[in-house]
């Protein structure tokens, strides 16, 4: 199966660790997509309040500064943003964890850390759709 995809995919990855933030870029870099960066949930709330930048997806940290995970899907789900939001934590394995994000509006909730496996059926679901 193929890594390439068809149109750009353009992917918001919403993490306060540098170092999550350059694995989920490089991985988003080697599937030929673009990524923007927020280092916390209060950022990525403005970006989509203040621009007309809409994503294919985001990838969620749950545990972040200012504002997690949760409380920025809830307000990104209430200003009608329909992008894929998928979770992205270290705590997926604890299911009160999970559940909590989850009905928050994710559309799905993965471990960390994130790689290339984990992340592509999603995606090739997103791509195809």
């Amino acid at each position: 199966m193929s890594t390439e995809i068809k149109k750009k995919l353009n992917v918001l990855i919403v993490d306060d660790d540098p170092l999550n933030l350059k694995i989920h870029e490089r991985i988003i870099k080697t599937i030929g997509g673009i990524s923007q960066t927020a280092k916390n949930g209060e950022e990525a709330v403005v970006l989509h309040r203040d621009s007309s930048t809409s994503f294919d997806l985001i990838l969620m940290d749950k545990e972040m500064p200012e504002r997690d995970g949760v409380s920025t899907t809830k307000k990104l789900r209430e200003m009608k943003v329909t992008s894929m939001i998928v979770g992205v934590t270290s705590l997926a394995d604890q299911e009160d964890e999970r559940r909590a994000f989850m009905e928050a509006g994710l559309n799905h909730c993965l471990a960390k850390p994130l790689t290339m496996a984990k992340i592509l059926p999603l995606i090739n679901h997103l791509m195809d759709a």
